[in-house]
Protein backbone atom coordinates (compact mmCIF):
# COMPACT_ATOMS: atom_id res chain seq x y z
CA UNK A 1 0.00 0.00 0.00
CA UNK A 2 1.08 3.59 -0.60
CA UNK A 3 1.26 6.27 2.07
CA UNK A 4 -2.17 7.49 0.92
CA UNK A 5 -3.78 4.08 1.17
CA UNK A 6 -3.75 3.39 -2.56
CA UNK A 7 -2.28 0.06 -3.66
CA UNK A 8 0.98 0.13 -5.57
CA UNK A 9 0.87 -1.18 -9.13
CA UNK A 10 3.80 -2.52 -11.15
CA UNK A 11 3.07 0.12 -13.80
CA UNK A 12 3.16 2.99 -11.31
CA UNK A 13 6.38 1.73 -9.77
CA UNK A 14 8.02 1.46 -13.19
CA UNK A 15 6.89 4.97 -14.14
CA UNK A 16 8.17 6.40 -10.86
CA UNK A 17 11.47 4.56 -11.17
CA UNK A 18 11.93 5.74 -14.75
CA UNK A 19 11.25 9.34 -13.77
CA UNK A 20 13.77 9.16 -10.95
CA UNK A 21 16.34 7.66 -13.28
CA UNK A 22 15.82 10.45 -15.83
CA UNK A 23 16.37 13.07 -13.15
CA UNK A 24 19.58 11.37 -11.99
CA UNK A 25 21.15 10.75 -15.41
CA UNK A 26 23.54 13.30 -16.92
CA UNK A 27 22.44 15.17 -20.04
CA UNK A 28 23.58 13.44 -23.22
CA UNK A 29 21.84 15.43 -25.95
CA UNK A 30 23.23 18.34 -27.98
CA UNK A 31 22.28 20.76 -25.23
CA UNK A 32 24.69 19.05 -22.85
CA UNK A 33 28.03 20.76 -22.39
CA UNK A 34 30.91 18.90 -24.04
CA UNK A 35 34.11 18.50 -22.04
CA UNK A 36 36.77 16.10 -23.29
CA UNK A 37 39.25 16.80 -20.50
CA UNK A 38 39.48 14.56 -17.44
CA UNK A 39 37.16 15.93 -14.78
CA UNK A 40 35.08 14.86 -11.84
CA UNK A 41 31.36 15.01 -12.50
CA UNK A 42 30.46 15.77 -8.89
CA UNK A 43 32.16 16.40 -5.61
CA UNK A 44 33.25 13.55 -3.35
CA UNK A 45 30.49 12.62 -0.94
CA UNK A 46 27.61 13.03 -3.39
CA UNK A 47 25.42 9.99 -3.99
CA UNK A 48 26.49 9.65 -7.62
CA UNK A 49 29.85 10.69 -9.10
CA UNK A 50 31.28 10.59 -12.60
CA UNK A 51 34.69 11.06 -14.19
CA UNK A 52 34.77 12.34 -17.76
CA UNK A 53 37.78 10.77 -19.49
CA UNK A 54 39.91 12.30 -22.22
CA UNK A 55 37.74 10.75 -24.93
CA UNK A 56 34.52 12.03 -23.34
CA UNK A 57 33.42 8.76 -21.72
CA UNK A 58 31.66 9.14 -18.39
CA UNK A 59 32.84 6.65 -15.76
CA UNK A 60 30.54 6.19 -12.79
CA UNK A 61 32.25 5.57 -9.45
CA UNK A 62 31.65 5.32 -5.70
CA UNK A 63 34.13 6.76 -3.22
CA UNK A 64 33.35 6.24 0.46
CA UNK A 65 35.27 6.88 3.66
CA UNK A 66 38.86 7.76 4.47
CA UNK A 67 42.09 5.88 5.12
CA UNK A 68 44.09 3.62 2.82
CA UNK A 69 42.26 3.27 -0.52
CA UNK A 70 40.91 -0.11 -1.61
CA UNK A 71 39.78 -0.10 -5.24
CA UNK A 72 37.41 -2.82 -6.48
CA UNK A 73 37.24 -3.87 -10.16
CA UNK A 74 34.16 -5.84 -11.21
CA UNK A 75 33.71 -8.75 -13.59
CA UNK A 76 31.87 -9.04 -16.92
CA UNK A 77 29.12 -7.93 -17.57
CA UNK A 78 28.49 -6.47 -14.13
CA UNK A 79 29.06 -3.19 -12.28
CA UNK A 80 30.48 -1.74 -9.09
CA UNK A 81 27.31 -2.93 -7.32
CA UNK A 82 28.76 -6.44 -7.39
CA UNK A 83 31.07 -5.34 -4.55
CA UNK A 84 28.33 -4.12 -2.16
CA UNK A 85 29.27 -6.60 0.57
CA UNK A 86 32.99 -5.86 0.37
CA UNK A 87 32.48 -2.09 0.14
CA UNK A 88 30.48 -2.07 3.36
CA UNK A 89 32.80 -4.51 5.12
CA UNK A 90 36.05 -2.70 4.37
CA UNK A 91 34.49 0.71 4.98
CA UNK A 92 33.68 -0.53 8.49
CA UNK A 93 37.31 -1.65 8.85
CA UNK A 94 38.53 1.91 8.34
CA UNK A 95 39.47 1.83 4.65
CA UNK A 96 38.52 4.26 1.91
CA UNK A 97 36.61 2.14 -0.60
CA UNK A 98 36.27 2.94 -4.29
CA UNK A 99 34.53 1.04 -7.09
CA UNK A 100 33.70 2.10 -10.63
CA UNK A 101 31.54 0.86 -13.49
CA UNK A 102 33.86 -0.06 -16.37
CA UNK A 103 33.08 1.81 -19.61
CA UNK A 104 30.14 0.18 -21.34
CA UNK A 105 28.98 -1.36 -18.04
CA UNK A 106 26.53 -0.26 -15.37
CA UNK A 107 25.95 3.50 -15.25
CA UNK A 108 28.99 4.45 -17.33
CA UNK A 109 28.73 5.50 -20.97
CA UNK A 110 27.60 2.66 -23.25
CA UNK A 111 30.62 3.01 -25.50
CA UNK A 112 30.82 1.34 -28.90
CA UNK A 113 34.61 1.76 -29.05
CA UNK A 114 37.43 1.41 -26.53
CA UNK A 115 36.08 -1.83 -25.07
CA UNK A 116 39.50 -3.38 -24.64
CA UNK A 117 41.90 -4.02 -21.77
CA UNK A 118 44.32 -1.21 -22.66
CA UNK A 119 41.52 1.36 -22.53
CA UNK A 120 40.02 -0.11 -19.35
CA UNK A 121 43.40 0.28 -17.63
CA UNK A 122 43.85 3.80 -19.00
CA UNK A 123 40.41 4.77 -17.66
CA UNK A 124 41.46 3.50 -14.25
CA UNK A 125 44.65 5.53 -14.46
CA UNK A 126 42.63 8.69 -15.10
CA UNK A 127 40.34 7.92 -12.17
CA UNK A 128 43.26 7.19 -9.85
CA UNK A 129 44.88 10.49 -10.78
CA UNK A 130 41.64 12.45 -10.40
CA UNK A 131 41.01 10.97 -6.95
CA UNK A 132 44.71 11.23 -6.02
CA UNK A 133 44.87 7.59 -4.96
CA UNK A 134 48.12 6.79 -3.16
CA UNK A 135 49.27 3.53 -1.51
CA UNK A 136 46.15 1.86 -2.92
CA UNK A 137 45.17 -1.79 -2.85
CA UNK A 138 43.48 -2.94 -6.07
CA UNK A 139 41.12 -5.93 -5.97
CA UNK A 140 39.82 -7.42 -9.20
CA UNK A 141 37.40 -10.25 -9.90
CA UNK A 142 37.41 -12.20 -13.19
CA UNK A 143 37.69 -9.62 -16.01
CA UNK A 144 38.39 -7.05 -13.32
CA UNK A 145 41.45 -9.07 -12.38
CA UNK A 146 42.79 -8.59 -15.89
CA UNK A 147 42.08 -4.88 -15.58
CA UNK A 148 44.01 -4.79 -12.29
CA UNK A 149 46.99 -6.63 -13.78
CA UNK A 150 47.25 -4.27 -16.75
CA UNK A 151 46.66 -1.12 -14.70
CA UNK A 152 49.20 -2.01 -12.01
CA UNK A 153 51.82 -3.06 -14.57
CA UNK A 154 51.45 -0.07 -16.88
CA UNK A 155 50.11 2.79 -14.77
CA UNK A 156 50.39 1.94 -11.10
CA UNK A 157 54.03 2.77 -10.34
CA UNK A 158 54.17 4.79 -7.14
CA UNK A 159 50.42 4.59 -6.53
CA UNK A 160 49.82 0.91 -5.76
CA UNK A 161 50.74 -0.92 -2.54
CA UNK A 162 49.23 -4.35 -3.23
CA UNK A 163 46.94 -6.18 -5.63
CA UNK A 164 44.45 -9.03 -5.36
CA UNK A 165 43.20 -11.18 -8.23
CA UNK A 166 40.05 -13.17 -7.41
CA UNK A 167 38.92 -15.89 -9.86
CA UNK A 168 40.73 -13.78 -12.41
CA UNK A 169 41.48 -14.29 -16.10
CA UNK A 170 45.31 -13.83 -16.19
CA UNK A 171 47.53 -15.01 -17.75
CA UNK A 172 45.20 -15.71 -20.75
CA UNK A 173 42.01 -17.72 -21.14
CA UNK A 174 41.97 -18.65 -24.83
CA UNK A 175 43.35 -22.01 -25.92
CA UNK A 176 46.24 -21.78 -28.38
CA UNK A 177 49.49 -23.50 -29.26
CA UNK A 178 51.17 -21.43 -26.53
CA UNK A 179 48.32 -22.09 -24.09
CA UNK A 180 47.13 -25.66 -24.76
CA UNK A 181 45.19 -25.90 -21.52
CA UNK A 182 43.03 -22.88 -22.30
CA UNK A 183 39.36 -22.60 -23.16
CA UNK A 184 38.52 -23.25 -26.85
CA UNK A 185 37.41 -20.31 -29.01
CA UNK A 186 34.09 -22.12 -29.63
CA UNK A 187 33.10 -21.45 -26.01
CA UNK A 188 33.53 -17.70 -26.41
CA UNK A 189 31.84 -17.78 -29.80
CA UNK A 190 28.93 -19.38 -27.96
CA UNK A 191 28.91 -16.49 -25.48
CA UNK A 192 28.73 -14.01 -28.34
CA UNK A 193 25.97 -15.90 -30.12
CA UNK A 194 23.88 -16.19 -26.95
CA UNK A 195 24.34 -12.51 -26.11
CA UNK A 196 23.32 -11.40 -29.59
CA UNK A 197 20.35 -13.76 -29.78
CA UNK A 198 18.76 -13.14 -26.38
CA UNK A 199 20.92 -11.22 -23.94
CA UNK A 200 18.21 -11.11 -21.27
CA UNK A 201 17.89 -14.91 -21.16
CA UNK A 202 21.65 -15.43 -21.37
CA UNK A 203 22.08 -13.16 -18.36
CA UNK A 204 19.73 -15.41 -16.39
CA UNK A 205 21.37 -18.64 -17.52
CA UNK A 206 24.93 -17.69 -16.48
CA UNK A 207 24.27 -16.85 -12.81
CA UNK A 208 21.72 -19.64 -12.48
CA UNK A 209 24.39 -22.11 -13.52
CA UNK A 210 28.20 -22.02 -13.58
CA UNK A 211 28.97 -18.52 -12.29
CA UNK A 212 27.89 -19.22 -8.71
CA UNK A 213 28.01 -23.01 -8.97
CA UNK A 214 24.23 -23.19 -8.59
CA UNK A 215 24.21 -26.04 -11.12
CA UNK A 216 26.02 -28.30 -8.64
CA UNK A 217 24.04 -30.93 -6.66
CA UNK A 218 23.03 -29.61 -3.26
CA UNK A 219 23.96 -26.01 -4.07
CA UNK A 220 22.47 -23.32 -1.82
CA UNK A 221 20.81 -21.33 -4.60
CA UNK A 222 20.22 -17.62 -4.00
CA UNK A 223 17.58 -16.12 -6.27
CA UNK A 224 18.67 -12.70 -5.03
CA UNK A 225 22.18 -13.17 -6.41
CA UNK A 226 20.77 -14.41 -9.73
CA UNK A 227 18.40 -11.45 -10.07
CA UNK A 228 21.08 -8.97 -9.04
CA UNK A 229 23.49 -10.40 -11.63
CA UNK A 230 20.78 -10.02 -14.29
CA UNK A 231 19.97 -6.47 -13.14
CA UNK A 232 23.59 -5.36 -13.34
CA UNK A 233 24.17 -7.02 -16.69
CA UNK A 234 21.12 -5.47 -18.34
CA UNK A 235 22.18 -1.99 -17.18
CA UNK A 236 25.20 -2.08 -19.50
CA UNK A 237 25.53 -1.83 -23.26
CA UNK A 238 25.16 -4.86 -25.52
CA UNK A 239 27.94 -3.71 -27.90
CA UNK A 240 30.39 -3.09 -25.06
CA UNK A 241 29.58 -6.45 -23.48
CA UNK A 242 29.97 -8.21 -26.82
CA UNK A 243 33.39 -6.62 -27.37
CA UNK A 244 34.45 -7.35 -23.80
CA UNK A 245 34.17 -11.09 -24.44
CA UNK A 246 37.19 -10.76 -26.70
CA UNK A 247 38.94 -8.55 -24.14
CA UNK A 248 38.61 -11.06 -21.32
CA UNK A 249 39.23 -14.19 -23.38
CA UNK A 250 42.05 -13.18 -25.72
CA UNK A 251 44.10 -10.56 -23.83
CA UNK A 252 47.45 -12.00 -22.79
CA UNK A 253 48.53 -10.73 -19.35
CA UNK A 254 51.78 -12.70 -19.17
CA UNK A 255 54.00 -9.63 -19.39
CA UNK A 256 51.72 -7.67 -17.04
CA UNK A 257 52.22 -10.28 -14.34
CA UNK A 258 55.99 -10.31 -14.87
CA UNK A 259 56.19 -6.53 -14.53
CA UNK A 260 54.17 -6.17 -11.32
CA UNK A 261 56.56 -5.35 -8.48
CA UNK A 262 54.12 -5.20 -5.52
CA UNK A 263 52.74 -8.13 -3.48
CA UNK A 264 49.87 -9.92 -5.19
CA UNK A 265 47.34 -12.28 -3.60
CA UNK A 266 45.79 -14.82 -5.96
CA UNK A 267 42.47 -16.30 -4.76
CA UNK A 268 40.70 -19.01 -6.73
CA UNK A 269 38.00 -21.60 -6.20
CA UNK A 270 38.91 -25.15 -7.12
CA UNK A 271 35.44 -25.61 -8.65
CA UNK A 272 35.57 -22.51 -10.85
CA UNK A 273 33.67 -23.50 -14.00
CA UNK A 274 34.21 -20.15 -15.75
CA UNK A 275 37.95 -19.56 -15.31
CA UNK A 276 39.45 -23.00 -14.56
CA UNK A 277 42.16 -22.79 -11.92
CA UNK A 278 44.65 -25.00 -13.77
CA UNK A 279 44.93 -22.53 -16.63
CA UNK A 280 44.84 -19.36 -14.54
CA UNK A 281 46.17 -19.12 -11.01
CA UNK A 282 48.44 -22.13 -11.21
CA UNK A 283 50.16 -20.46 -14.16
CA UNK A 284 49.95 -16.89 -12.88
CA UNK A 285 51.72 -17.62 -9.60
CA UNK A 286 54.84 -18.68 -11.55
CA UNK A 287 55.02 -15.31 -13.32
CA UNK A 288 54.77 -13.00 -10.30
CA UNK A 289 57.76 -11.58 -8.44
CA UNK A 290 55.91 -11.55 -5.12
CA UNK A 291 52.81 -13.70 -5.25
CA UNK A 292 50.73 -15.67 -2.75
CA UNK A 293 48.23 -18.27 -3.94
CA UNK A 294 45.19 -19.28 -1.87
CA UNK A 295 42.80 -21.88 -3.25
CA UNK A 296 39.36 -22.82 -1.96
CA UNK A 297 37.99 -26.31 -2.23
CA UNK A 298 34.60 -26.58 -3.98
CA UNK A 299 34.10 -22.80 -4.22
CA UNK A 300 32.78 -21.30 -7.50
CA UNK A 301 33.78 -18.46 -9.78
CA UNK A 302 31.65 -15.93 -7.88
CA UNK A 303 32.91 -17.06 -4.48
CA UNK A 304 33.32 -13.58 -3.02
CA UNK A 305 29.53 -13.19 -3.35
CA UNK A 306 28.52 -16.70 -2.25
CA UNK A 307 31.05 -16.92 0.60
CA UNK A 308 31.95 -13.34 1.61
CA UNK A 309 32.70 -14.35 5.20
CA UNK A 310 35.60 -16.51 3.96
CA UNK A 311 36.92 -14.20 1.24
CA UNK A 312 36.64 -10.98 3.26
CA UNK A 313 38.60 -12.44 6.16
CA UNK A 314 41.45 -13.54 3.89
CA UNK A 315 41.44 -10.21 2.06
CA UNK A 316 41.65 -8.33 5.33
CA UNK A 317 44.53 -10.46 6.57
CA UNK A 318 46.47 -9.79 3.35
CA UNK A 319 45.76 -6.06 3.46
CA UNK A 320 47.01 -5.80 7.06
CA UNK A 321 50.28 -7.69 6.54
Amino acid sequence: MSAHGMPFSRRNLLIAGSAAALVALPMTGPEAQTDTSPSLGSQKGHAMSYLTTKDGTQIFYKDWGAGQPVVFHHGWPLSSDDWDNQMLFFLAQGYRVIAHDRRGHGRSTQTHTGNDMDTYAADMAELAAALDLQNAIHVGHSTGGGEVARYVARHGKGRVAKAVLISAIPPVMLKSDRNPGGTPIEVFDGYRAALAANRAQFYLDVPSGPFYGFNRPGANVSQGLIHNWWRQGMMGGAKAHYDCIRAFSETDHTEDLRQIDVPVLLMHGEDDQVVPIADSKQLAIKLLRSGLLKTYKALPHGMFATHPEIINADLLAFMRT
